[in-house]
Formats: C-alpha cells, sequence, structure tokens
C-alpha cells in the first residue's frame, strides 16, 4: 500500500508558497497562503524548514510539463531543516538533528527496481514538492528513509542546493563514463553544472572541462572560468578537442545535438533534465549516433547518490553560489531563473539565523 502524507494536521498555521493551477511564471502564478502544518505519520518526521532550494522542475511544474498530482501543491525539494517531530515509528532521527531532503519522496521498496537500490525507477514512487507537500513552506513531514544527515561543513543555504543540483549532478556524473583523464563536457552552467565541475577537479585531476553556455551568458562563463573549465565557449561552438563525454543540463532540445555532435567516437552523452521546453532537433544518424556514441537519460535520484555525495561534498568541500530570496519573492526568483539570468543556486531563507 502506497504511504499516506499529510493524513492528520497538527493545526497551527504555517506559511507557504502553493501552485493552484498551470500558468507562465511570468503571470507570477505562486500565491502565498497559511496552511495547517503536516503532522507525521508512520515512520515520517515532521522538519521544521530553514532553507529551500529553487530548481528548474519548479518551473516544468508551474508550467505543465511535470504538473503537480493535485492542486494546490506547495512545490520546492532542496529542503534543509530540523527534526520538530517524530512519528510514532520513527526511529532513525532525533528531534533537534538538522537533515535535508531531496526530490525522491517515497518508493514502494517491493518492486524489482527498489530491490536493486534503482528506487527512482519505482512505479509508485513520490516526489517531493509534486506528489506531495515539499520545501516552499515553514514546516513538511517525509518518511524517515528518505531524509540525509546533513555534514556540519554546510551552513543551511549551502547544503541546500547539494540535494537536487548537487546529488543529481553527482549521478549524472556517475552515468556518464566518466574516468581521470577524459575530456568532459558541460553543456548549461547553472546551479548544477558550477557544483560538478567542483567534483571534476576533485575526482580526475587529469581531466579537462569544456563548458557551453548560451551565447553572451558572459557571467556565467566567468564562473565556469573561476572554477577551473578548461575551455568556455557557447552552444554550437566546436571545442578544441572531442568530447569523451558530455552532460547536457539545460532546459532546451538544443544542447543535446550539439553535444552529440562534439562527442568522440564511443561517448555518451548524459541528459540531465525531467522535461525539455522545446524537442530534440532531428538528428543526422551519420553525424550524430553513428560510431557507437551514446544517449542516455538521467531519471530522478536514488538515496545512494545522496549518501555517496554528501560526505564527498563535505571532503573537497564543494562551496555553492548561492543568492538567497525571501518566500514573498519566490514569483521574482523564478522569472529570472527561466530568463537565464541566474548563475548560482536560488536559495529561501526560513531562518535569520541560518548558520
Amino acid at each position: 500500500m502506497v504511504e499516506e502524507h499529510f493524513i492528520t494536521e497538527l493545526g497551527e498555521p504555517m506559511k507557504a508558497a502553493v501552485i493552484t493551477r498551470i500558468a507562465p511564471v511570468e503571470e507570477r502564478p505562486l500565491e502565498l497562503v497559511d496552511l495547517p502544518q503536516p503532522a507525521p505519520v508512520n515512520n515520517q518526521v515532521l522538519i521544521r524548514v530553514s532553507a529551500c532550494g529553487i530548481c528548474h522542475t519548479e518551473l516544468d511544474e508551474i508550467e505543465g510539463r511535470v504538473p503537480p498530482a493535485k492542486f494546490p501543491m506547495v512545490p520546492g525539494h532542496q529542503i534543509v531543516g530540523r527534526v520538530e517531530r517524530l512519528g510514532p515509528q520513527a526511529s532513525k532521527f532525533n528531534i533537534g538533528d538538522r537533515v535535508g531532503v531531496a526530490w525522491i519522496n517515497w518508493a514502494c521498496g517491493r518492486c524489482h527496481f527498489c530491490l536493486a537500490g534503482a528506487e527512482n525507477l519505482c512505479a509508485e514512487a513520490r516526489w517531493t514538492g509534486k506528489d506531495v507537500g515539499g520545501g516552499y513552506a515553514q514546516y513538511t513531514v517525509v518518511s524517515e528513509d528518505f531524509v540525509y544527515p546533513i555534514p556540519e561543513q554546510f551552513s543551511d543555504l549551502e547544503a541546500a542546493p547539494l540535494l537536487c543540483a548537487g546529488v543529481i549532478g553527482y549521478r549524472a556524473l556517475r552515468l556518464s563514463g566518466m574516468t581521470d583523464g577524459k575530456v568532459l563536457g558541460l553543456y548549461g552552467f547553472g546551479a548544477s553544472a558550477h557544483i560538478v565541475i567542483q567534483v571534476v577537479k576533485h575526482l580526475y585531476p587529469r581531466s579537462k572541462v569544456f563548458v557551453f553556455t548560451r551565447p553572451g551568458q558572459t557571467d556565467h562563463q566567468d564562473l565556469a572560468r573561476k572554477l577551473g573549465a578548461d575551455w568556455v565557449g557557447a552552444t554550437g561552438d566546436t571545442p578544441p578537442a572531442k568530447l569523451d563525454c558530455a552532460i547536457d543540463f539545460t532546459p532546451v532540445g538544443e544542447p543535446v545535438r550539439e553535444a552529440l555532435r562534439n562527442l568522440q567516437k564511443g561517448g555518451r552523452v548524459v541528459i540531465n533534465a525531467i522535461r525539455k521546453t522545446n524537442p530534440i532537433p532531428e538528428l543526422n544518424y551519420a553525424e550524430h549516433l553513428w560510431w557507437e556514441k551514446e544517449l542516455k537519460s538521467v531519471a530522478n535520484v536514488t538515496r545512494r547518490d545522496a549518501l555517496e555525495f554528501l560526505p564527498l561534498a563535505a571532503e573537497i568541500p564543494i562551496r555553492p553560489e548561492v543568492r538567497v530570496f525571501e518566500l514573498e519573492t519566490v514569483n521574482d526568483a523564478l522569472i529570472l531563473l527561466k530568463q537565464g539570468k541566474i548563475i548560482n543556486s536560488l536559495i529561501m531563507d526560513f531562518l535569520s539565523d541560518h548558520a
């Protein structure tokens, strides 16, 4: 049986931003409301949210490419906070523990995907901020099995983007086949790519990283150089060497074809996106796919990804570039994100003492 969420409520109000309809973000569709606090049941924990990242997936939800399971829906899946209350069967965390929640919120635990550690492919899986209430609120509840301890090296604001941009980027890097000495291409250089390049420079010091941005995104290109990119250009440019592997972080289709065009024989392009705002252009088999080139998608994340990545991020240490917004200005943040004007991670700060 699929676990039920928000079965009971504590009754005390909490502030939240909710999706009430499908609309372009330019219409500023998120509404600020007061909702009853959710109460944890079974093995859930109630988390008091201190920071929540803002992601391209929220654009997909609001604009209907990945619509919420119901309305209204509290979006947000890069959540950092502290355990406020335990469900009657919860035992993995203590009240006051600092924890994080990612995109995957629950999975059945019984299907062959779950049993193989691929709960990201579970047909019954639920996603934070899409199927159940997320982090654009002062409180959220989640099964303790999908909650992760946050390394002490990070502030709440620094930790939030690690739970999606970081974790999904780490999964995409694992799936790319990257090894030391290879050339990696990164198409798009936003929240996820600027974390991935730090991982690559740590794990694969003999490798080269080529970064492709939208034409004219000089701020993104400058950040890429600052973080160690070996070459920086725009989508459509030809880099100084073929790519052994590439990751496409963009919301549009054209970079997929470009990455395949620049790919070495036997290489792999990984698409790190849930949906594209426009189709991938027509591919010429001989130019784009022959020579055993591979195209692979990334479908969400697993618990393994989060449990491996967070300690690695602390070891490096990853230092996410963040820009902070308040809940009341989340529509402004989403518009800037859609326009490609953000070069770092967008974070909502729920507490003044967020260190």
